[in-house]
């Protein structure tokens, strides 16, 4: 039966390919391209929404993240309160404030 079957011999493995430093060096290159491209752009980001949150005061105007625009009517320490009508107030979480709009924006009372 042996003759049907030929004997293996292990062949001596090549040698790998490339050197520690390489693989280093890649891998600093992603981590680089990582960090401009995704964990710079939002820490910044963060940043300046944290300084537009903390910047609030009463009679401004902003839009939260569900699209709402208000003035803002009242300041806590993590809710405001809008006023989007006259007369209509709405409490929303100070995280939910998407963008600060100009002086205006809201027709009707200054």
């Amino acid at each position: 039966m042996s003759f049907l079957i030929s004997d293996a011999y292990a062949q001596a493995a090549p040698p790998p390919a490339g050197g520690g430093i390489e693989f280093m060096l890649m891998i600093g290159v992603f981590f680089a391209i990582m960090y401009f491209m995704i964990i710079r752009p939002q820490s910044k980001r963060q940043k300046e929404h944290k300084a537009l949150i903390d910047g609030l005061g009463k009679g401004d105007e902003v839009v939260t993240n569900g699209g709402l625009l208000g003035r803002v009517a009242k300041l806590d320490d993590s809710f405001i309160t809008l006023e989007v009508a006259e007369g209509v107030q709405v409490k929303v979480q100070r995280h939910a404030v998407a963008a600060l709009m100009p002086k205006g924006t809201m027709k009707g009372k200054t």
